[in-house]
């Protein structure tokens, strides 16, 4: 017999299962939020209980990352008005990313990968965020996440969708982005 209890996981999940319904087109929305920030409708609907997040993303075979904003950051706003606006980047992105939104300067409590309970801008302070939109990309490294590669700030088109890349493909466990990047193309 099933398990009539319903744990968020399991609420969240049913409502993926609804999402999927809808055709991809119309499930890439960028949306201004009431807090001033910009999210995509794509993004994980967390409880900020990373450790549980990554290990969902993990057990989807979906690589992991926080996406950091503050209100007013125009690069931010071009993130989600034009990049994510392009199928060709949002795409692949969504596809293969579970993505947390952060604000920088938010006071909601986040439990980290490590454990530490801080709001917001305290985890953005420890974790020396200093320009928005900051993308942390995070893997299991010797049983434990790690971040393996950080975006501080918005990069070129070409640039951006390649660390996806980069980190999809777990290239960061062999050699350096800019390495790894000169080589791309070349054949």
């Amino acid at each position: 017999m099933a398990d009539p209890t319903l744990s968020r996981r399991r609420l969240l999940k049913a409502s993926a299962g609804l999402a999927a319904l809808v055709p991809a087109a119309a499930q890439a929305k960028a949306h201004l939020g009431d807090d001033g920030l910009y999210t995509e409708d794509w993004y994980v609907d967390s409880f900020l209980d990373l450790p549980e997040d990554f290990a969902a993303a993990r057990g989807k075979g979906r690589g992991f990352a926080l996406q950091w904003s503050q209100r007013g950051c125009i690069y931010c706003k071009e993130l989600h008005t034009s990049y994510f606006a392009d199928p060709a980047i949002e795409t692949p992105i969504r596809e293969a990313f579970d993505i947390v939104h952060l604000d920088l300067f938010g006071a909601r409590e986040v439990t980290f990968l490590d454990g530490a309970k801080l709001s917001e801008k305290a985890l953005g302070q420890r974790e020396r965020i200093r320009a928005t939109p900051t993308f942390q990309f995070f893997a299991e490294v010797d049983g434990k996440p790690k971040e393996v590669a950080r975006m501080p700030g918005l990069l070129p088109r070409p640039e951006f969708s390649a660390l996806f890349r980069y980190v999809a493909e777990g290239a960061y466990a062999r050699e350096p982005f800019d390495a790894w990047l000169g080589r791309q193309g070349k054949g």
